[in-house]
C-alpha cells in the first residue's frame, strides 16, 4: 500500500460531482444504514417541504443540519433511518393554482369543479419534486426519497382520520360559533398559528368618535361617551360600548375655539382630549352600566342594543378606556355581548365585502369603506379627532389579504384543555437556544387557544365527521369503516373532495341520512401528524412496530418560525393522541439573509439559487459556512465573498496539507507501518497528537449538544495549528522523509477527516479515497461508514499544549515588533529578549522554534535589561487604588511620582508587590508607558513582552543575504518546475557583496536547495536588482 500524489490545486465543485456518483454506485448511503442493523436507533423527523415552488438557498439551510448530525451519530455506532416527506394540501397549494388558472376566488373553482381543481393542486405538489431531489442530492443530504411519505396519498389522510377520531372521541373536537381570524379572499378562517406568520407593518385611520349619551344624569349635561378605534369599518355594527368595572371615568367639561362639551373618558387617559378641561363628575365603570347612547351610524337594524357593558380585558393604556362592540368582529366583544344577551349582526359578506343592502358602504371590501366611513363621521358631528396610526395587522400568510375576525362556525380541538400536558411535554424537550423554551415558545404555550381546525376550501385531509339533519354525528377513521357504514366497498377510493362528499349513509341513531360535513382541515395538521401517519399508522401492516420504534424523534431541526407552526403542530398532536410529545430535542434556525443583511428575494433581486451556489463555491462551502459561521440560531448573511472566504481559509489550508504529505510521503516511500510508537517521537509530535485528541473530544460534545458552531471553531483552529504550525515548524523533517514526522501527520489527517466528514461530506470522501484506502487495506469503502473517533485521554498533555500555546503567542509579539521596526523577517538580528510567565521553564526545542521563527541568534530574559530596553514612566491607576485605599489616593500618587519609575516596574514584575511609603501596591496600581529607546523595538500584551536588538553587524548582514538567496534560489526551483526531490548543479554570479555572503556559507545554501555542486560563472548577467543574484540550475 503505497501513497501518490495529490494535487495541490482542486476544482472543489468538480470533485463534488464524482463523489456523488461515487456514492450511487457503490450504494454509501444504504450501506451506512444497513451497516448499523441491529444498532439502538437514533430517530430524526424529516420536516415536508411543499414542492409547489422552485427550492431557495433558505431550503439548504435547515437540510444542512439535518444532514449534519444523522450522519454523525451514525458514525457514533447508531443506526439513523431517514424517511423523506412531501407537504401536499392547504391554501398554498390552491392559490397557486388559482394563479395558473385566472381564478379570482372560491367561485370560479366550484365553477370549474372540485375533482379537475384538485387534479390541478395534486399535478401542482408533484412539479417541482425533482427540483428538490436534485438540490438535496447535489448538497449531500442523505435521506430516502424511495420510501417518501406523501401527505395526499390515501394511506397518510386514513392516518390522520384515525388520529382526528382519536382526539373526537376524547370530547376534543367540536364545532362551534366563535369569532376567529377569516381570509376573506380564500373564504376560509385560519389558525392561530397561521395568523402569526402574516403580520404586515400598514398604516390606517385611527378616529376618536362621540357617542351622545340617551339616558340618566349624563344625558342630562349632554354628555359622549368618547371612543377609539383603529378599525372605521366595525362602527357600523357598534352594539354596545365596554368599560371596566372597576376604572375610575370622569365627565369633562372641554372648552377648545370657543366651543364647549362634555365627553366622558377614563381618568387616567384625559390627555386624549385636548382643550381646556373640568371634572364635572367621577364615576366607577360599574356605574355607567346600561347607560344609553346614540350610535354613529344606523345604517344596519341592531335590536335591543346600545347600551355600556362591563368588561374586565378593558384596560387604559391607551385610547380612551372605553371600547366599541362589535360582536362579529372581535372575540373579547362576541364574549361580552353573548353575556348581556345582544344580538350579533353581521352585515359583511364572506367574500370581505359590505352587504347590498348596506348604505354608504354597500358592496366595498371591508378595509376599503374606512375612508367613506370616517368622511361620514365628520360629516355628522361624530367625529372628534382623526389622525394616521401605524400598527403591525394580520394578512393571509400566503395571498396576503388582510384579515378580518369573523363570527362562523367552525370545527375546533379545544387544546387548551391540555396547557398543562403541554407546558409538562415542553418542559422535557431540550430546546437549542434554550432561550426558546420559556421564551417565545413557552409565551406561545401559556397564552394557548383552541386549534382552529376547519377550512371551508377543497385541496386538503377532508374532516371525517358525518351527520344528519338532527345533529347526531360520528368521526370515521378510515375507508374500510366508511365502507362498513355505507354498505359499499370503498377501500379503492380516493379520500378527498368531491368523492368523499359523496358518500352517505342512514343514522344509526334517527335513521336520516347522514352527509359529510363540507370542511377540509388545516394543512399543519397533516404535517404535524407525520410521526405515525408517515407509517399509514395504526391500519397498514407493520406500520405500529414501525412507528413504536421511532416515536418519540430524538432530533428535529427547522427555522426559528416553526416554533408556532411546525415545532407547536407536532407537539400537539402527539400530546392529544398519545400523551407525549412528538421530539425530545429541537434545534431552531436562525434566518438567512443576503450579504448586506436584508431578506432574499426575487423583488429586491438578491436571491443566490442554490444549485448555481453550489456549482460556484462547491456543496461543502455552502454547508460549512452554514454550520460553521455563526450560531446556529443566528441570522446568517450568505454572499460570494463569505463563502470563498470560506474555502481559502479553511478547505483550501486542509487541502493542501493532504497535499503536502501525499507529495512527501510519496517521495519517501514512506509507509504507515513504519510509524514509531508515540512514545517515541519528538516533543512536536506528542503536541499536536495532543491537540488532537482534544480536538475529538471538543467536536464529540461539540455536536452531542448540537452545536455546529463550536465544532466548526475546533475544527478550524485545529486546521490551523496542523498546518501552520506542526507543518511549517517540522518541514525539514518532511523532507527528510522522517517517518514519525509523516506518521504523525497521517494520524492527524485521517482523523481529521473523519471528524470533518458529517460537516463537509465531499471533500472528506475524496482525501479517504485519495489518501486513506491506498494506504490502509484495513480501511472501509467510505469515510461515512467509518466510526467516530475516541479520544486517548493518556495521549492529552496539557501542560505541553500550555507551552507550545505561549510559544506561538512569543512569535505573534516577535512578528509585531518586526513589523514595527521595518527590518524584515529574512534578515538576521543578534538576539531577542523574552518576559512571560512560564517562559524560563521552556524546552529547548520551544526556545529554538521561537529563535528560528524570529529569526534571531540568541534569546535572553528581559527582566535584568528593563531599562535599558526603554524609558519607563508610571502613574497611579486611581481606579484600582481607590478600590484599596479609598481617600488616600492623591497621597499615594504623589508618592508613586516621587519613585524611580524604572526600579519600581522591576520590582513589582520580580516580586508581585512592593510598599511605597506605607502602602502596598501591586503591578495592576499603575499605569505604565513604555517608550523603546534607539536600537531597540519592543511589543508587550498581557504582561508579555518581546524587545528586539536591531543592531546589524556585518555578520548578520552576511547571513541575511545567505536567506534571501536561498529564497531566491527556492523559487526558481519552483518555477522551473523542478520535484521537491530533485537533485541539481547550479552555476551562479552575484554582486560582490552578496557573492561574498554566498562564498562565506556554500555548504548551507546548497545543503537547503538539493544543490550537488555550485560554481560561480562570472559571464552570467545577474539582473535581479533585489537580491543581486542570478542562478541557472541544471536537473541532475
Amino acid at each position: 500500500m503505497s501513497f501518490r500524489a495529490i494535487p495541490a490545486a482542486v476544482d472543489l465543485p468538480a470533485v463534488e460531482h464524482s463523489i456523488l456518483k461515487f456514492w450511487r454506485d457503490n450504494s454509501i448511503f444504504e450501506k451506512t444504514v444497513a451497516a448499523r442493523e441491529g444498532a439502538p436507533t437514533w430517530t430524526f423527523y424529516e420536516g415536508p417541504p411543499t414542492a409547489n415552488g422552485m427550492p431557495g438557498t433558505h431550503h439548504i439551510e435547515a437540510r444542512v443540519f439535518k444532514d449534519l448530525f444523522p450522519r454523525f451519530h451514525t458514525m457514533k455506532g447508531k443506526q439513523v433511518t431517514r424517511k423523506a416527506g412531501w407537504d401536499c394540501h392547504g391554501l398554498p397549494v390552491e392559490i397557486a393554482v388559482e394563479k395558473e388558472l385566472g381564478f379570482s376566488g372560491k367561485g370560479d373553482i366550484e365553477k370549474f369543479g372540485i375533482a379537475p381543481f384538485n387534479d390541478k393542486c395534486r399535478e401542482s405538489v408533484q412539479r417541482h419534486v425533482s427540483a428538490f431531489t436534485d438540490m438535496t442530492d447535489r448538497m449531500g443530504f442523505w435521506v430516502d426519497f424511495d420510501e417518501a411519505y406523501w401527505t395526499m396519498s390515501p394511506e397518510y389522510v386514513e392516518s390522520v382520520w384515525w388520529s382526528l377520531k382519536e382526539i373526537w372521541k376524547k370530547g376534543l373536537l367540536v364545532q362551534d360559533h366563535r369569532v376567529a381570524p377569516y381570509c376573506p379572499r380564500c373564504g376560509t378562517g385560519l389558525s392561530d398559528h397561521e395568523l402569526a406568520q402574516g403580520y404586515e407593518t400598514v398604516t390606517d385611520p385611527s378616529v376618536f368618535v362621540r357617542f351622545p349619551i340617551t339616558s340618566g344624569d349624563l344625558a342630562a349635561l349632554k354628555a359622549s361617551l368618547l371612543v377609539w378605534t383603529t378599525t372605521p369599518w366595525t362602527l357600523v355594527s357598534n352594539t354596545a360600548i365596554a368599560v371596566h368595572p372597576d376604572v375610575e371615568y370622569v365627565a369633562i367639561e372641554v372648552t377648545e375655539e370657543e366651543t364647549t362639551e362634555v365627553l366622558v373618558v377614563a381618568k387616567n387617559l384625559m390627555d386624549a382630549v385636548k382643550g381646556e378641561k373640568k371634572i364635572l363628575k367621577t364615576m366607577l365603570g360599574k356605574e355607567l352600566e346600561r347607560v344609553t347612547y346614540k350610535r354613529p351610524f344606523d345604517y344596519i337594524e341592531i335590536p335591543d342594543a346600545h347600551f355600556v357593558v362591563l368588561a374586565t380585558y378593558v384596560t387604559t393604556e391607551d385610547g380612551t378606556g372605553l371600547v366599541h362592540q362589535a360582536p362579529a368582529f372581535g372575540a373579547d366583544d362576541l364574549a361580552v355581548c353573548r353575556s348581556y344577551g345582544l344580538p350579533v349582526v353581521n352585515p359583511i359578506a364572506p367574500d370581505g365585502h359590505f352587504l347590498p343592502d348596506v348604505p354608504v358602504v354597500a358592496g366595498m371590501f371591508f378595509k376599503d369603506a374606512d375612508k367613506a366611513l370616517v368622511k361620514e363621521l365628520k360629516a355628522s358631528g361624530a367625529l372628534y379627532k382623526h389622525q394616521q396610526y401605524e400598527h403591525t395587522y394580520p394578512h393571509c400568510w400566503r395571498c396576503h389579504t388582510a384579515l378580518m375576525y369573523y363570527a362562523q362556525p367552525s370545527w375546533y380541538i379545544r387544546t387548551t384543555s391540555i396547557k398543562d400536558a403541554l407546558l409538562r411535554e415542553n418542559a422535557k424537550t431540550d430546546w437549542h437556544p434554550e432561550t426558546i423554551k420559556e421564551g417565545r415558545y413557552g409565551d406561545w404555550l401559556n397564552n394557548n387557544i383552541d386549534w382552529a381546525l376547519s377550512r371551508n376550501r377543497f385541496w386538503g385531509t377532508p374532516l371525517p365527521i358525518w351527520r344528519c339533519e338532527n345533529k347526531h354525528e360520528i368521526c370515521v377513521d378510515s375507508l374500510k369503516e366508511l365502507g362498513e357504514l355505507a354498505g359499499q366497498e370503498l377501500s379503492k377510493l380516493d379520500p378527498h373532495r368531491p368523492f368523499v362528499d359523496d358518500i352517505s349513509f342512514a343514522c344509526a341513531e334517527c335513521s336520516e341520512t347522514m352527509t359529510r360535513v363540507p370542511e377540509v382541515i388545516d394543512c399543519w395538521y397533516d404535517s404535524g401528524a407525520m410521526p405515525f401517519a408517515q407509517w399509514g399508522y395504526p391500519h397498514k401492516e407493520g406500520s405500529v412496530e414501525k412507528f413504536k420504534a421511532s416515536y418519540p424523534a430524538d432530533f428535529i431541526c427547522e427555522a426559528i418560525d416553526q416554533t408556532r407552526g411546525w415545532f407547536y403542530t407536532l407537539m400537539t398532536i402527539g400530546t392529544l393522541v398519545f400523551d407525549q410529545s412528538s421530539y425530545k430535542t429541537v434545534l431552531c434556525l436562525g434566518h438567512i439573509l443576503d450579504k448586506d443583511g436584508r431578506k432574499m428575494s426575487k423583488h429586491l433581486g438578491n436571491v443566490l439559487e442554490p444549485m448555481a451556489l453550489m456549482d460556484q463555491h462547491g456543496a461543502d462551502a455552502v454547508r460549512w459556512y452554514m454550520l460553521a459561521a455563526g450560531s446556529p440560531w443566528a441570522a446568517r448573511r450568505v454572499g460570494h465573498e463569505s463563502l470563498n472566504e470560506v474555502v481559502r481559509k479553511t478547505l483550501l489550508t486542509y487541502w493542501n496539507t493532504v497535499s503536502f504529505h501525499a507529495l512527501y510521503a510519496n517521495a519517501s516511500n514512506f509507509e504507515v507501518s513504519q510509524t514509531p510508537p508515540l512514545a517515541e517521537r519528538p516533543l512536536m509530535d506528542l503536541w499536536i497528537i495532543s491537540e488532537l485528541n482534544i480536538l475529538i473530544q471538543e467536536v464529540d460534545a461539540a455536536l452531542e449538544g448540537f452545536d455546529s458552531q463550536i465544532a466548526g471553531r475546533s475544527l478550524a483552529r485545529f486546521i490551523d495549528d496542523l498546518s501552520n504550525w506542526y507543518v511549517r515548524r517540522s518541514r525539514r523533517r518532511f523532507w527528510d522523509g522522517d517517518t514519525a514526522a509523516l506518521g504523525t501527520l497521517h494520524e492527524c489527517l485521517v482523523t481529521l477527516t473523519k471528524l470533518l466528514a458529517p460537516l463537509v461530506p465531499f471533500i472528506t470522501e475524496q482525501v479517504w479515497q485519495e489518501l486513506v484506502r491506498p494506504t490502509d487495506s484495513t480501511s472501509v469503502a467510505s469515510v461515512h461508514l467509518a466510526d467516530w473517533p475516541v479520544a486517548q485521554s493518556t495521549a492529552i498533555n496539557s501542560e505541553l499544549g500550555s507551552q507550545v500555546a505561549l510559544t506561538r503567542r512569543l512569535v505573534e509579539l516577535g512578528r509585531s515588533t518586526r513589523a514595527e521596526s521595518g527590518i524584515k523577517i529574512r534578515q538576521p538580528l543578534g538576539r531577542a529578549l523574552i518576559a512571560a510567565s512560564g517562559w524560563s521553564a521552556l524546552p529547548e526545542q520551544m526556545r529554538e522554534q521561537i529563535a528560528d521563527e524570529l529569526n534571531v541568534q540568541s534569546l535572553e530574559d528581559i527582566a535584568s535589561a528593563d531599562g535599558d530596553l526603554v524609558d519607563i514612566s508610571v502613574k497611579a491607576n486611581f481606579k484600582s487604588l481607590g478600590a484599596k485605599f479609598g481617600g488616600a489616593v492623591q497621597e499615594i500618587s504623589k508618592a508613586i511620582a516621587a519613585t524611580d519609575a524604572t526600579a519600581l516596574v522591576k520590582t513589582l514584575r520580580r516580586a508581585g508587590s512592593t510598599t511605597i511609603g506605607t502602602w502596598e501596591i501591586a503591578l495592576e496600581d499603575l499605569v505604565i508607558t513604555e517608550v523603546p529607546k534607539t536600537g531597540w523595538s519592543v511589543s508587550s500584551h498581557d504582561g508579555e513582552s518581546v524587545a528586539l536588538d536591531l543592531e546589524l553587524t556585518p555578520a548578520l548582514l552576511a547571513a541575511g543575504n545567505v536567506r534571501e538567496v536561498i529564497r531566491f534560489i527556492q523559487e526558481r526551483r519552483k518555477s522551473d518546475g523542478l520535484d521537491i526531490s530533485d537533485r541539481v548543479n547550479i552555476t551562479w554570479n552575484a554582486t560582490d557583496e552578496i557573492a561574498e555572503a554566498i562564498e562565506s556559507d556554500m555548504q548551507h545554501i546548497a545543503d537547503e536547495v538539493l544543490a550537488l555542486s555550485m560554481v560561480r560563472d562570472s559571464s552570467i548577467a545577474v539582473t535581479d536588482a533585489e537580491v543581486g543574484v542570478e542562478v541557472v540550475l541544471v536537473k541532475n
